[in-house]
C-alpha cells in the first residue's frame, strides 16, 4: 500500500469499534453543558476518537478526498483555529439542552475551542460545525428601494453605498439519529436502514454501530444572516422578522422567472432591514434544499414536463408533474428547519415572511410563535410564477383573500417553451 509519512496504510474499515479504549466520554446529546455532552468528532485522522457517523463539511467532505487522493492535501492536516472564534456569541440557551428541540444540529459547533480546549490540547481533532462572522450585503434590489426610498440608510444597519450590515453563521447538519428519527414519526432502526440503503450502503455504521447516534450527513448545510443585534433574536418582546429560505440557484442567484423564490428573498431581506432600522431584528435562514430537496436536474426535468403538457403549465396540474417525475411532491421535509431557530434562541416571531404552510405548522409545531404572516406583494410575482402561487395557495399557502378554487386552477396558464 502507499505509505504516507513513512507510516504503512492499511485500509480500515468502519464497521465495527477501532482497538483500544478512546480518551473520549460518550456523547449525551441534550446534556447541560457542553463538557458534560461531549464533542462532535468526525475527523479522519484518528478512528479510535471517532464517535459519529459520517465526516464533517458534509458533500465537500468528497472535495478532501480528492485533494488527499491528488497528493494536494495531507491527510494528516489539522486546523489551525487561532483567531477564528465567533464575532459575536450566540448562546447557550435553554433549548440547546432539551435533547429533543435541537436534533438536527449541533449547537455548540461554533464553541469547540472553548468547549473542549483540554481535549484538543491532548490531541484530539475536534472542528466547529458553526463559523460566525461579520459581514456586509450587497443586492441591487436593495439599492433600489432606497432609490424608491422604501428604505433609507442609517449608516448601521444600511450603509449608504447601499450595503447592509449583517452577522452571518454557516451550520453543518450534525444529526442526533433518535430524535430525528422521532421527527419523522419511525424508529431509529428504519431510519438508520434507509440511510444506509439509499446512499448505497456508504455508511455501514449506520446499520452495525447502533452505539454511535449522530451522523454527519452528507448534505449541504444553511446560513444564517442576523440584521440587527444577534442578542435580541432570544428576547421575545423585541419585534423579530424572520424568513426561512430554501435555495433555488436558478432563481436566487439568476434571477429565474418562473418561481417566486428570488423576489421573497429580497422583499425579505428589505423587511428584515426596515425592522431592524426601527429597534426590532431580522432573520434569514437558508437552507441548502435545491429544487425541493429534489436536486437541480429533477427540478428542469419538471420544468419540460410542466410546459411540453398537453395544454401548458396549468396551476391544478403543478404538483402532479414533479410527483410523476421524482415520486414525491417536495422532499425539503420542514420537520428539521426550526432547529435553527432554536439554536438562536427564538421563542417568538412577530412578523414571518413566509406564505408556506409547511414551514408555518413546523415553527408554531415546535413551540415558537407567530404572531404575523407576510406574503409576497402582488406587484413582485412574476409573470411566469403565477402558476406556481396559484397551485400552492389552493394547496395550503398563506393568503390574505380566498383560496383559489379548482375551475380558477384549470385556467391558470404559464408560457410554453
Amino acid at each position: 500500500m502507499p505509505t504516507d509519512a513513512g507510516s504503512p496504510r492499511h485500509i480500515r474499515l468502519t464497521s465495527h469499534p477501532a482497538p483500544g479504549s478512546s480518551p473520549v466520554p460518550p456523547l449525551r446529546w441534550g446534556a447541560p453543558d457542553a463538557a458534560e455532552r461531549g464533542p462532535i468528532i468526525g475527523t479522519t485522522t484518528s478512528r479510535l476518537h471517532r464517535n459519529v457517523v459520517g465526516t464533517h463539511s458534509g458533500s465537500y467532505g468528497v472535495y478532501r478526498a480528492l485533494a488527499v487522493a491528488a497528493g494536494s492535501l495531507n491527510r494528516q492536516h489539522r486546523a489551525d483555529l487561532t483567531d477564528t472564534a465567533p464575532t459575536d456569541t450566540i448562546g447557550p440557551y435553554p433549548q440547546w439542552t432539551e435533547a429533543e428541540r435541537i436534533v438536527s444540529i449541533d449547537p455548540w459547533g461554533a464553541m469547540v475551542a472553548d468547549a473542549f480546549g483540554p481535549l484538543i490540547e491532548a490531541g484530539i481533532d475536534i472542528r466547529p460545525s458553526i463559523a460566525v462572522t461579520k459581514a456586509h450585503i450587497d443586492m441591487p434590489e436593495i439599492r433600489t428601494a432606497i432609490a424608491f426610498q422604501r428604505l433609507v440608510p442609517d449608516g448601521r444597519v444600511l450603509l449608504e453605498n447601499g450595503s447592509a450590515v449583517v452577522t452571518k453563521a454557516a451550520i453543518e447538519p450534525v444529526w442526533w439519529l433518535p430524535g430525528v428519527a422521532k421527527r419523522f414519526g419511525c424508529s431509529e432502526a428504519d431510519l438508520r436502514r434507509a440511510l444506509f440503503e439509499e446512499t448505497g450502503g456508504m455508511y455501514p455504521e449506520l446499520v452495525t454501530r447502533t452505539d454511535l447516534e449522530v451522523f454527519l450527513p452528507p448534505i449541504g448545510g444553511q446560513t444564517v444572516y442576523v440584521f440587527g443585534d444577534p442578542d435580541d433574536l432570544a428576547n421575545p418582546e423585541v419585534p423579530l422578522t424572520a424568513r426561512v429560505h430554501d435555495e433555488c440557484n436558478g432563481s436566487d442567484v439568476f434571477g429565474s422567472d418562473i418561481c417566486t423564490c428570488r423576489p421573497y428573498l429580497t422583499h425579505a431581506i428589505e423587511e428584515c432591514i426596515r425592522g431592524a432600522q426601527q429597534g426590532g431584528v431580522g432573520l434569514v435562514s437558508y437552507s441548502r434544499k435545491e429544487g425541493r430537496a429534489l436536486g437541480e436536474v429533477t427540478k428542469f426535468l419538471v420544468y419540460n414536463a410542466r410546459k411540453r403538457q398537453v395544454g401548458g403549465d396549468s396551476a391544478d396540474k403543478y404538483f402532479l408533474r414533479t410527483e410523476c417525475v421524482a415520486g414525491v411532491q417536495d422532499m425539503r421535509f420542514q420537520e428539521l428547519m426550526p432547529d435553527v431557530l432554536h439554536w438562536l434562541g427564538v421563542r417568538r416571531i412577530h412578523r414571518l415572511v413566509s406564505m408556506s404552510n409547511l414551514k408555518f405548522d413546523a415553527i408554531v409545531g415546535s413551540g415558537i410563535a407567530v404572531d404575523e404572516r407576510i406574503p409576497i406583494p402582488d406587484a413582485l410575482i412574476p409573470a411566469d410564477a403565477q402558476v406556481e402561487m396559484q397551485a400552492k395557495m389552493a394547496a395550503g399557502y398563506f393568503t390574505e383573500g380566498a383560496a383559489p378554487d379548482a375551475d380558477a386552477l384549470s385556467t391558470t396558464k404559464g408560457r410554453g417553451l
